[in-house]
């Protein structure tokens, strides 16, 4: 079962931007107060105890997810979180589409346009290139010599795999939006660490990137919008060849 997804694909330079941990304190605090909107107990409440898991694995301190709990739960006042999704062609004429928390849509707004329009970017309304893309979860699994085997891939497909695709020592799913929690359980289950789980936008329709220069253009452009302190994720439709990739790295 090998795999329309390569999600991983461009995520090759996921590089310095999230050596800065800050950047993913904020965004693991964004999503834990938005889930706490639905109460501040992670018992009763799946979508804040799977904000609090995914949190903690990226090591995000106990006092920041306590603040976020008690902002989102309205025991501490501050701005309303929400979710926009904006959309982009890059070079290439890529599709993007930019997820962003923010408190403060018209900051969030000027901030990326500004961003695209400096870096070779294309603003476009988001149903011209949401279309291309379906959600779906993705769980990455690890473990030093993990390989493909028809019994684990049985059971990830019991528990819900749609996609299934194999690289050294990891495994990559892609799910149904609710059957991921089931597939990231089994796999930590089986001894594996979970670096990555939760809904992405995965490309229905892929643009073959070719050539070194638009790729190099197009990471620079990812980069720079992932920078953006109210963007927590950016989806494209690249399919990066192997080959650019390795010199990419």
């Amino acid at each position: 079962m090998s795999g329309h997804s390569k999600w991983a694909n461009i995520k090759v330079r996921k590089t310095a931007q999230d050596a800065k941990r800050g950047k993913i304190y904020t965004r693991h605090a964004r999503l834990v107060e938005m889930a706490a909107r639905g109460g501040p107990d992670p018992n009763m409440n799946p979508s804040l105890r799977t904000a609090i898991d995914n949190a903690k694995a990226d090591g995000v301190p106990n006092a920041n997810i306590d603040r976020a709990i008690k902002k989102g739960s309205g025991e501490l006042k501050g701005e309303q979180m929400a979710v926009e999704m904006y959309a982009a062609y890059g070079p290439g004429n890529v599709a993007m589409v930019i997820e962003c928390l923010t408190d403060n849509k018209n900051r969030t707004l000027s901030s990326v346009r500004s961003i695209l329009e400096r870096r070779g970017g294309r603003w476009t309304e988001s149903g011209s290139v949401l279309w291309m893309f379906q959600q779906k979860g993705v769980v990455i699994g690890k473990k030093p010599g993990m390989k493909s085997s028809d019994e684990l891939e049985l059971q990830l497909i019991d528990a819900g795999a749609e996609d299934i695709e194999w690289s050294p020592d990891t495994v990559e799913v892609v799910t149904p939006t609710t059957q991921w929690p089931k597939v990231r359980d089994m796999l930590k289950a089986q001894g594996c660490e979970v670096p990555l789980s939760g809904l992405k936008f995965i490309p229905s329709q892929k643009v073959a990137v070719n050539d070194l220069t638009t790729a190099q253009h197009l990471m620079n452009l990812i980069e720079a919008v992932e920078e953006d302190e109210d963007v927590s994720e950016v989806h494209t439709n690249a399919e990066i060849a192997d080959e650019i990739v390795s010199k990419l790295e």
